[in-house]
Order: structure tokens, then sequence, then C-alpha cells
């Protein structure tokens, strides 16, 4: 309380001001840059979904209309009015009981490992 500063007053320099603003500064800007991050990723998989979903309709109509016009063209070639979606049902028939004895979920599961190994580091932008 005399003439030289106390502790008090001495933790309260513009120097050390400045300095905690400027942390301050730096945590609020590396808080709103995850904040902008996260929303980047998020809009990039709403797209991703998006388009994917549209996709897979658009092919789900595509192969349903083709296989109904496969079906029609084999009643019409066999003079028939069920023969030939008879025919495209044991065709798909075939193929399932085909997928489900020679397919195991090892195959896929090589598939997803080739496909999403390491994509957490191969997106991140800070490493270099």
């Amino acid at each position: 309380m005399g003439l030289f500063s106390t502790e008090e007053d001495a933790s309260k320099t513009p120097q050390n001001d400045s300095l905690i603003g400027n942390l301050k500064g730096y945590l609020d800007t590396r808080l709103d840059l995850v904040r902008l991050e996260v929303q980047e990723k998020a809009k990039q998989a709403f797209v991703g979904a998006a388009h994917g979903i549209t996709m897979a309709v658009i092919g789900l109509f595509f192969f349903l209309f083709l296989n109904l016009f496969l079906a029609f063209l084999l009643n019409d070639l066999l003079d028939s009015s069920f023969w030939g979606f008879g025919i495209i049902a044991g065709f798909y028939l075939i193929l399932l009981v085909a997928f489900i004895m020679g397919v195991d979920k090892s195959a896929f599961q090589a598939l997803a490992d080739k496909k999403l190994s390491n994509t957490i580091y191969n997106s991140d932008k800070r490493q270099a």
C-alpha cells in the first residue's frame, strides 16, 4: 500500500491484459474455426446423402421399369400373360440363392476397409 505496487496490481499490467486478450481472441477464433469446420462437414454430408438418395431412387425406378419391360417382352414372346414375370422372378430367386450361398461378409468387410481406411487422417487439413 505504499509507493510500490502489490501482487494484485502486478497481475493487471497492460502487457498481461493484452496477453490475456490475445489468448481469449485466439480461443474464440479457434472455436469459430471448429464450428465452421463442423458446419462444412455437415453440409457435405447432407449434400452427399441427398445426392446418394436421389441417385438410388432414380436407379431403382430404372431397374424396376427395365424388369417390367423384360417381363412384358417375355410375355409377348411366349404368348402368355404371366410366364414372363415368372421367368424374371425365377432369375432373381436363383441370383438370391447364389448370393446367399457364395458371398460371405468378409468380401464386404474388405471393401469397407479399402474405402474407409484412414479417412479421418486424409481429411485433416491441419496436417502438413
